[in-house]
């Protein structure tokens, strides 16, 4: 039996999207219940050179919809990037995973062979709808939400692996 694109990335990002919002809710609970400023974990990274969680949260946003949109043959919704509140990240989340789910299987179905091209560092890259999805999109959109997973567990969040997967 075949995945469809869509099966492959609709429903992906929807769930992954989810699991992430839960944890956001986590990442707040724990800064409420321990007297962190939450503005503390939305503006904490990794590293110096690394985007912090608000960014990550927004780039992860930006993958998802850009790449259903992209597969859809559809304008990729824009979004200013100005949150800097889990509410607001929450927000944030919560429209993208709306249109992911306006998104339908015969507008992304068929997209395999599909030219998607974006500008990288100034460049056009081209690659085919299925390679775009399997080897940049979803690997581009799991970085981002597993490093913002990272900085919220790194600044001590409780937080699993059944966090990051969701339960079945």
């Amino acid at each position: 039996m075949s995945i469809s694109m869509y099966q492959a990335s609709i429903p992906v990002f929807v769930r992954i999207l989810g699991n992430l919002s839960t944890i956001l809710d986590k990442g707040l609970a724990h800064a409420e219940a321990k007297k962190i400023d939450p503005s503390v974990f939305v503006s904490a990274r990794l590293a110096p050179d690394m985007h912090p969680l608000a960014r990550q949260i927004q780039i992860a946003s930006d993958a998802a919809k850009g790449a259903a949109a992209r597969l859809a043959g559809v304008d990729v919704p824009s979004f200013p990037d100005t949150e800097t509140t889990f509410g607001e990240l929450r927000e944030r989340i919560a429209k993208t995973v709306d249109f992911l789910k306006g998104v339908t299987p015969d507008q992304v179905d068929g997209s395999e062979e599909r030219t998607i091209t974006l500008k990288i560092r100034g460049e056009d890259v081209h690659f085919p709808g299925q390679a775009f999805l399997l080897f940049f999109a979803l690997p581009n959109f799991f970085f981002h939400v597993t490093t913002a997973y990272d900085i919220l567990r790194h600044n001590g969040v409780e937080l699993g692996k059944m966090d990051f997967l969701g339960r079945p």
